[in-house]
C-alpha cells in the first residue's frame, strides 16, 4: 500500500484518515445488514438513523437551537447562491463582496432581483474591511457574507451587527471555529472542505427567517419543502451524509469544535510564521488582521518560482499547492483534517527551497 499523500487540497479536500478507513470497512456491509450504505432506500431504518444522527451532531457541534432547521442537499455553494435569493430576496438585499465567491453569490442574485455590493472594495481583497463599512439599504432582506475567502486567503474574525438578517456562506471554515450561530439567519457550506465529501450541501436556517421565505418558486428549489420533509423530500446524497456523520464523530471525539479550534491556530500559526521568517522569498499579500486559518496563500517573487515550488513539493508527497487560477501563487488549505504534523513537513519544505534559490 502507497504511502498517503499530504494533502493540502483547496476542496475536495483531506479528510481524516479515521474516517476513510470505516467507510472502507463498511462499503459492503454497513453495520450488519448486508448490504452497503449507498444501497440502502432513503426511507429505510438504516439510513434514517444515519441521517438523523448527522443532523443531532451537528446541531450539538454547533450549539444550535432546537427550532434551527438542518437540511442536507445537492447542489454545493454555487447551487445555493441562486436559491438563497430565490427563497428569501424580497424587495432587495446586500451582498458584503470581499472575495470572487461573493462576486458570483452577487450575480446570483441579481439575477432573481435587486441586489447591491455593500462594501464596492477594491479587487485586490487582501483584507476584511471594518465592520462600521457594512452597510444596508433600509428594507434589505438580509446581508450576504463570505466568512473565509479561499481564492484569497481572507477571513472574518467579526461579524457584522444590524438590523437586517445576516446570511453566511461558511463552505470553507465552518466547524473550524467557535461561532455563536444564532447570530445568522441562514447558514450554508459545500461540505467537501471540512465537513465531508463533495456532493452535499449543508444549510442551518433559524425558523423564524424561514417563515418569510416565498412560495412563488419551483416547489424542489423552496428550503420550506425540504424542511416541512425533514430533509427527505427526495433522495439525498446518502453516502454523503454517511461520511459527514462520520467526521462529525471524529470532530466530537477530538473534543469538539473547541480542540479543532486549537489544532487550526497552531496550523496557521506555524505557517504563517515560516512565510514571514523568509520574506526574500515568500510574500502573503493579506493584512495580518484578515488572514485566514483555513486557506493560506503567498507568492515567490516570480510564477517560475511559484511552479517550481509547487513541482518539487509534489515530488516530496506534498500536494494540493497550487493557487487558484483566478489568483495565482501557493495556497496551502489547512481544513480540519489536516494535521499541525502535516504542516511541519510542509514548513521543512520551506525553509530547505528557500535556502536553495536564494
Amino acid at each position: 500500500m502507497s504511502e498517503r499523500a499530504i494533502n493540502f487540497n483547496a476542496g475536495p479536500a483531506a479528510l481524516p484518515r479515521v474516517v476513510l478507513e470505516q467507510a472502507r470497512d463498511e462499503l459492503l456491509d454497513f453495520e450488519g445488514t448486508g448490504m452497503s450504505i449507498m444501497e440502502h432506500s432513503h426511507r429505510g431504518a438504516a439510513y434514517e438513523r444515519v441521517h438523523h444522527e448527522t443532523g443531532a451532531l451537528l446541531r450539538e457541534l454547533m450549539g444550535l437551537h432546537p427550532d434551527a432547521v438542518v437540511l442536507f442537499l445537492q447542489g454545493g455553494a454555487s447551487g445555493a447562491f441562486a436559491t438563497v435569493p430565490m427563497n428569501f430576496l424580497r424587495g432587495r438585499a446586500d451582498y458584503a463582496v470581499t472575495g470572487g465567491w461573493g462576486e458570483k453569490a452577487l450575480a446570483e442574485a441579481l439575477n432573481v432581483g435587486d441586489a447591491a455590493d455593500a462594501l464596492s472594495m477594491s479587487r485586490r481583497y487582501d483584507h476584511i474591511p471594518t465592520m462600521s463599512t457594512h452597510a444596508t439599504r433600509p428594507g434589505s432582506s438580509y446581508l450576504h457574507i463570505t466568512t473565509n475567502n479561499t481564492l484569497e486567503g481572507t477571513q472574518y474574525e467579526r461579524f457584522p451587527e444590524g438590523g437586517v438578517p445576516l446570511v453566511a456562506d461558511m463552505s470553507s471554515d465552518i466547524l473550524s471555529r467557535r461561532i455563536d450561530a444564532s447570530r445568522f439567519s441562514l447558514i450554508y457550506a459545500g461540505a467537501q472542505k471540512n465537513l465531508g465529501p463533495s456532493g452535499l450541501t449543508v444549510f442551518v436556517i433559524q425558523r423564524d427567517f424561514l417563515d418569510t421565505a416565498r412560495s412563488d418558486v419551483p416547489t424542489i428549489f423552496r428550503f420550506a419543502t425540504h424542511a416541512a420533509h425533514d430533509g427527505l423530500y427526495h433522495t439525498p446524497p446518502t453516502f454523503a451524509v454517511y461520511l459527514m456523520r462520520n467526521v462529525l464523530r471524529w470532530v466530537k471525539s477530538l473534543g469538539g469544535v473547541e480542540a479543532v479550534e486549537r489544532r487550526n491556530e497552531a496550523k496557521a500559526r506555524a505557517l504563517y510564521a515560516a512565510i514571514d521568517a523568509r520574506p526574500d522569498v515568500y510574500r502573503c499579500p493579506v493584512e495580518p488582521g484578515s488572514r485566514s486559518r483555513m486557506n493560506v496563500v503567498f507568492y515567490l517573487p516570480s510564477t517560475d518560482l511559484d511552479d517550481r515550488f509547487v513541482a518539487e513539493a509534489q515530488r516530496e508527497g506534498i500536494v494540493g499547492l497550487k493557487g487558484h487560477r483566478a489568483v495565482g501563487g501557493i495556497r496551502a488549505s489547512l481544513y480540519n483534517a489536516v494535521e499541525l504534523s502535516d504542516v511541519h513537513v510542509l514548513t521543512d519544505f520551506m525553509r530547505a527551497f528557500a535556502d536553495r534559490v536564494s
